[in-house]
């Protein structure tokens, strides 16, 4: 019989990697559905009118959550569960445009975005949050609403596994159609190379502390991204229109620098002034080691 494939998704799941988040947590520091973050969840475990899913009964639990239903057509007792209502409901918001293939080492943006984003969603599950993951490009691609479950956990870390990059960036007409999709106030994690028009990028992040969400933005980069350290002639193609610019690096690195460092100052004092987080994630880090270093530093604000 021939062997069944190892998912590609499992790789996310990798234990020297799971280990280190298991002890973090991720809490929100605003006011989300009128409850402080740190005690958001409800002491009413159980007894949320959204159903989440079926598990099998175990001893000791409520015989009446028990589903006779089910019970009558599979000859099996199976408990219903259900999702807290105040529970912290978080969206992870995946930016899978042509740029974010780029790399000039062995990881790409994107491959780098979907390990963050993997980290993330694990986090939030094991601390019993629902999580869920909208990915875009010029609309939106997927969409999982947020849940607790662990068959979203597994949904989202598929996704992540199949994941490619598509076309041009579009984010003020996905942002803004996001915004409007999420009826209760919650946690949103926006994770893209945000190369967009800095005047419809900073309003289209800010529309979701308008509607009163907390925001984490995490700015992945390459290293070559910032620095642009090319050190012979060069060919540049933007990965999303083809179009190409032949060019010396050294004589354009100076101003360039400079450029990109005034759009980096611009996005940290807009998103400051909103209270939005801003997280710069460098692809030549281990997201791992960025990652809990940020979780630490968040921890202590509490």
């Amino acid at each position: 019989m021939a062997k069944k494939p190892i998912e590609d998704y499992t790789r996310y799941l990798h234990p020297d990697i799971i280990s280190k988040f298991k002890t973090m947590e991720l809490r929100a520091r605003l006011v989300v559905e009128g409850f402080l973050v740190g005690l958001h969840r409800s002491p009413y475990h159980g007894f949320s009118v959204e159903f989440a899913e079926y598990r099998s009964y175990n001893p000791g639990d409520p015989v009446k959550h028990i589903d006779w239903k089910v019970f009558a057509k599979t000859d099996r007792y199976y408990i219903k569960e259900f999702e807290e209502e105040t529970n912290l409901k978080s969206y992870i918001v995946l930016d899978k445009s042509g740029s974010m293939d780029y790399t000039s080492g062995t990881i790409s943006k994107l491959e780098y975005a979907s390990y963050l984003a993997a980290a993330l969603s694990y986090i939030m599950n094991i601390q019993k949050d629902a999580v869920g993951l909208l990915t875009f490009d010029t609309k939106t691609r997927d969409w999982f609403p947020p849940s607790s479950t662990r068959l979203r956990l597994m949904e989202i870390l598929k996704k992540l596994g199949e994941l490619k990059a598509g076309q041009e960036t579009n984010i003020s007409d996905v942002f803004k159609q996001l915004a409007e999709q999420i009826k209760r106030r919650g946690l949103v994690i926006i994770i893209s190379d945000l190369l967009d028009e800095p005047d419809q990028l900073i309003p289209a992040v800010k529309l979701f502390r308008h509607r009163k969400n907390e925001i984490i933005v995490f700015h992945v980069l390459d290293p070559q991204e910032k620095r642009l350290g090319f050190k012979s002639e060069t060919i540049f193609e933007d990965l999303e229109t083809n179009e190409k610019l032949q060019t010396q690096p050294w004589q354009i690195r100076e101003g360039y620098q400079k450029a990109f460092l005034e759009y980096i100052n611009r996005l940290k004092f807009e998103f400051r002034q909103s209270q939005i987080d801003y997280v710069q994630m460098d692809t030549s880090q281990p997201f791992d080691v960025a990652l809990l270093a940020y979780l630490f530093k968040r921890s202590k604000l509490f």
